[in-house]
């Protein structure tokens, strides 16, 4: 009877607690995201002002003009296809990689996820070089390659904590390996590998390098076209409003697969360790489909590249040091600095998203998803906008350049933070509040600690992702600061190919760190599936 009468008390006193801590904490977090989903917004409140300030038959005809027709035709075909490609061809990595018997399999990983560490437009370069594919077909190649690594690694942390007790159940009921694999470890890490998927469309859909390389006629190219070329800021603002109706579209998808993703919970978490797949045979078709992938991803554009870079015959193309080391530092600075500005924007959208199920939960991260939906010129011109009219000491700085790459790549931060702090047990939150500590203390010393792998790997990310960054940085960066990305651009768009290798292979060797370091994180086999992402 002691013991009920204490227990009854400690549970009386945990509640007491969490009424008197949890309003607070709650309003607080909810302003504190709000602010930054609105920070985020910025871009769509840019078209918004640039479309109430047009004539409305412009708007009209812009609209069912057989233009914008064209245009949404081409990006859904693009979309489509690379998500799917990317579907098939990471999932099927993935399985090899961490079901099989594989010899070597750590090392196939880091081969054919490197191709994240190349940028599109490198790779659009390397096969524009090297090929006679171009348009649909070229920009489907180069965009698949660049992007299956981002179904690959969740995919492959999701079969490593899936349970495999019951495919083995149904393969002793006369299922083949396909159909055991299908109805009994699909469901497991279908969440996983779409999640993965979803950044993949996202990407595709506001990718420029590769579809103007490729000529390919997407929204990102004739957004872009209709900014620069044609001065029509009014169709541009209209394909734009188009583009983030479409990765609105794409938002929601995200929502019901992370219903889907609750509901298998308790299978993955209730798992037994597989036993690798006897290959035989068929090792060597393996080996040689990874061989290919790697191959295609990584030498094309890499062979490219080393081809100019032995042409270089005059001094004309000589390249300096001194000007390579200053664009990679500048680089690798304005990428953390954007990470930097993401986490500080996604960690009150994330933690209200995976603490609270409210309106204001569901609209903040949502709006968190605009940027990854744009176009980078519309993001930057947007914030040239916004601080020329809101803050003109920002202007053509560093501190807006890093955070136009925070509103870009938010979705990344968001999606890590979610999803690691998601993971962190509540009842640790909640026994460490009766032991007196303040509502920071318990995220510093408890949350924070056992979510900050998780969130470390998306802001690997951010910074990967943001390294290759050119439309937004070419119209914020501050006068007489280049990237490597901006470097790499001005060489080739002047055809000074041989000068502009280097900086292409520096650029790749620069954003290979955090993608190793991805890599190793998913190696691990201590993440859980959406943490890479």
């Amino acid at each position: 009877m002691a013991r009920r009468t204490a227990a009854e008390g400690s549970e009386a006193t945990l509640a007491l607690r969490r009424r008197l801590r949890a309003p607070s904490a709650r309003l607080t977090l909810g302003a504190s995201a709000v602010v930054a989903a609105m920070l985020a917004s910025i871009p769509l409140i840019y078209l918004l002002v640039r479309v109430a300030q047009a004539d409305g038959a412009e708007i009209v005809d812009a609209l069912w003009s057989g233009r914008i027709a064209t245009l949404l035709v081409n990006t859904l075909g693009l979309v489509l296809a690379v998500s799917a490609a990317c579907l098939v061809l990471g999932v099927a990595i993935a399985w090899v990689l961490a079901r099989t018997d594989l010899r070597g399999r750590r090392v196939w990983l880091v081969v054919t996820s490197l191709s994240l560490a190349v940028p599109s437009y490198v790779a659009a370069f390397g096969w524009i070089a090297t090929t006679e594919v171009r348009g649909f077909w070229g920009a489907f190649i180069v965009l698949t390659l660049c992007n299956v690594p981002l179904v690959t690694l969740p995919t492959i942390a999701a079969l490593r904590l899936a349970n495999s007790a019951s495919e083995d159940v149904a393969r002793t009921l006369g299922r083949t390996r396909r159909q055991a694999f299908m109805e009994a470890t699909w469901p497991q890490i279908r969440p996983a590998a779409l999640a993965g998927v979803l950044l993949v469309a996202l990407y595709v859909l506001s990718d420029f390098g590769s579809v103007a390389l490729m000529r390919y006629q997407a929204f990102t190219w004739a957004i872009q076209v209709a900014y620069e070329s044609l001065f029509d800021r009014t169709l541009a603002a209209v394909m734009s409003v188009v583009l983030a109706v479409m990765g609105i579209a794409l938002v929601v998808a995200e929502r019901r697969l992370r219903g889907a993703r609750a509901r298998v919970g308790s299978t993955v978490a209730a798992r037994s360790a597989p036993v690798p797949v006897q290959l035989g045979r068929w090792k060597w078709l393996a080996q040689g489909g990874l061989a290919v992938v790697a191959a295609l991803s990584l030498g094309v554009p890499l062979g490219a590249l080393a081809k100019y870079l032995l042409l270089r015959t005059d001094t004309s193309t000589t390249v300096r040091p001194g000007e390579l080391l200053a664009d990679a530092l500048s680089t690798v600075g304005l990428a953390a600095a954007g990470a930097a500005v993401a986490l500080a924007l996604a960690l009150p959208i994330g933690i209200l998203a995976a603490r609270f199920r409210s309106r204001v939960a569901t609209a903040t991260e949502s709006a968190s998803y605009l940027g990854l939906a744009l176009p980078g010129i519309v993001v930057g011109l947007s914030l040239v906008f916004f601080s020329l009219n809101v803050a003109p000491m920002l202007y053509q700085s560093i501190w807006m350049l890093a955070f136009a790459y925070g509103v870009l790549f938010l979705p990344k931060a968001v999606g890590a933070v979610r999803s690691s702090i998601g993971q962190v047990e509540p009842g640790l939150e909640d026994a460490a509040r009766t032991m007196g500590l303040s509502t920071a203390r318990v995220w510093t010393r408890v949350t924070a600690r056992i979510a900050w792998p998780g969130i470390g790997a998306g802001m690997l990310l951010v910074a990967l992702t943001a390294m290759k960054e050119l439309p937004a940085t070419l119209l914020l960066r501050p006068t007489g600061t280049e990237t490597l990305a901006t470097s790499l651009w001005r060489l080739t768009s002047g055809t000074a190919y041989a000068a502009a290798a280097p900086y292409a292979l520096v650029l790749i060797a620069v954003a290979a760190v955090p993608a190793l370091l991805l890599t190793r994180e998913v190696a691990g086999g201590k993440r859980q599936p959406e943490e890479t992402l």
